[in-house]
């Protein structure tokens, strides 16, 4: 019963990347009061909560209201992610979480908590899409458990990125831009080959 939300909170982890908030979140609330810090990080994961639960809670059943194949979500959720694999293994900005015009967008906003770290930097496709994958094939009523054990795990992963948004100043002056990009090198080699297997598995129950 463990093994499933110890997967998750890896694979999760991997996705929203809490590490990579580091440099965004200190980068966006320079020179800001402590106290309107605090409030940005808590509200974003708060928004962020809020739409990971949506989905969890509805985003199986939207799929079979569209006709899509849970199968079909799988390739595509693999896809995605392996997207996003090589884009944080190159280190570079994610076209699957901001675009350049969103990005200059948000450094003129007072308030970046909705956009852009709690979509679509926390709660982002890749993010999303995690949780289809996992959240779809759980059937609530029979498996309680173990849906509570998936949600337990994404909140430790959203704890996480809390602590790092609320550290980013003093985390950034001990690993640099430099250190978030080598973690984030790492994360995404994982991701990468997690990708990989949603594809293989989405295919082998696809046709076989």
């Amino acid at each position: 019963m463990l093994e499933q939300p110890l997967k998750f909170f890896v694979v999760f982890f991997v996705v929203v990347e809490p590490v990579s908030l580091i440099p965004l979140f200190d980068g966006l609330t320079h020179g800001a009061t402590w106290r309107y810090k605090r409030w940005m990080a808590l509200k974003a994961v708060l928004v962020a909560a809020a739409i990971l639960l949506l989905f969890a809670l509805g985003g199986a059943p939207f799929l079979r209201l569209m006709g899509i194949s849970l199968e079909a979500f799988r390739i595509f959720g693999g896809l995605l992610l392996f997207l996003l694999a090589l884009e944080m293994v190159f280190a570079r900005e994610s076209g699957t979480r901001t675009s350049s015009n969103e990005a200059a967008e948000s450094r003129r906003r007072a308030d970046i908590s909705v956009f852009p770290i709690a979509f679509p930097f926390i709660a982002g496709p890749g993010a999303l899409a995690t949780i289809l994958l996992w959240f779809g094939p759980v059937h609530i009523a029979s498996q309680t458990v173990l849906f509570l054990g998936l949600l337990v795990a994404a909140a430790l992963v959203l704890a996480i990125s809390l602590v790092m948004m609320w550290l980013a100043e003093p985390l950034m002056r001990v690993i640099g831009v430099t250190g978030a990009n080598v973690a984030g090198r790492l994360l995404g080699v994982i991701l990468g080959a997690l990708a990989v297997q949603f594809v293989i598995d989405g295919v082998r129950r696809a046709f076989f």
